[in-house]
């Protein structure tokens, strides 16, 4: 099976408890790498800078094609404290160009405006599946070059699924968590995840499903999303079980966070994921709203 993947590759300053990783990143990898831990084709739809490692993505078969640009590649400082981050933007690389999809479904998720609102419909109109993380829809500089969220309107019709946050949510409808998770599914998404640290929570119809990840010492926290939402994604077009696809993602999450590796190297193997699955699926709450 094929996924394709709409997002920049970045380079990432990681900073915890005052020590410095320098790490190539952004959702194209962390989403990518995933992707094929489950032994999922991936063609990436991306543009990077000549000074990203582009051989890492062949030595790991993610396809990708008129990626290079001459800007440098997105880059990013991130400075983590436990669960919390901070963001700033030092580069932003050209926009992704639009080509037809030929994959069982898509991945949208940007990081920092390279997703136009033009392309993201003709993605929608030309998938069968479509999972957003809205993010890099959302945010915004500061004079400062920090990263902030702001109020965006997002056309979400034919979207099947969406990955938000509760600060994410706030800039895209109004009110308490479950009304907020109603208002996106209204917009006409058909699963609505919220994650809220170690809560999980997705609305299907008029059922809220949950999950809860062992409350551990948190180390990196840096593209834990995006492995969240390519394993989602993954899981929902081969095994079409949303209660697997939840669990799957819970696991693939609570993997990455045991290994407390740094960056890229925190990707979780697919028999930790699946182990971690089955211990979910045991656990799962749902209720009706």
């Amino acid at each position: 099976m094929k996924l394709a993947l709409f997002s920049h590759c970045a380079i990432d300053t990681i900073t915890i408890d005052g020590t410095n990783h320098e790490q190539i990143g952004g959702a194209a990898c962390y989403g990518g790498l995933t992707a094929r831990q489950l032994k999922f084709d991936v063609d990436l739809y991306t543009k990077f800078g000549r000074d990203f490692p582009m051989q890492y993505l062949i030595q790991n078969k993610i396809h990708f094609e008129n990626a290079i640009s001459e800007k440098l590649t997105t880059r990013f400082a991130i400075d983590i404290t436990g669960s919390d981050r901070t963001l700033k933007l030092l580069h932003e690389c050209d926009p992704i160009e639009y080509t037809t999809i030929n994959a069982d479904g898509s991945l949208v998720t940007p990081i920092f405006h390279e997703i136009s609102a033009g392309v993201f419909t003709k993605i929608k109109k030309d998938s069968s599946f479509t999972l957003v993380d809205p993010q890099g829809f959302l945010r915004q500089v500061d004079s400062d070059k920090n990263v902030v969220l702001e109020n965006t309107e997002l056309d979400l019709s034919d979207v099947n699924a969406i990955k938000v946050n509760p600060d994410e949510s706030q800039k895209i409808v109004n009110g308490s968590h479950d009304e907020m998770m109603m208002a996106l599914q209204k917009k006409g998404v058909e699963h609505v995840i919220f994650t809220n640290k170690t809560e999980v929570s997705l609305l299907v119809k008029d059922k809220i499903y949950s999950i809860t990840l062992p409350n551990k010492e948190v180390y990196d926290t840096t593209g834990i999303g995006d492995i969240f939402c390519a394993t989602f994604c993954c899981t929902m077009l081969k095994e079409k079980d949303f209660l697997w696809a939840l669990c799957f993602a819970g696991g693939a999450a609570q993997a990455a966070l045991d290994s407390k590796q740094v960056g890229l190297l925190k990707i979780p193997q697919k028999s930790a994921i699946e182990t971690n699955a089955s211990y979910f699926y045991n656990l799962v709450k749902y209720r009706t709203i």
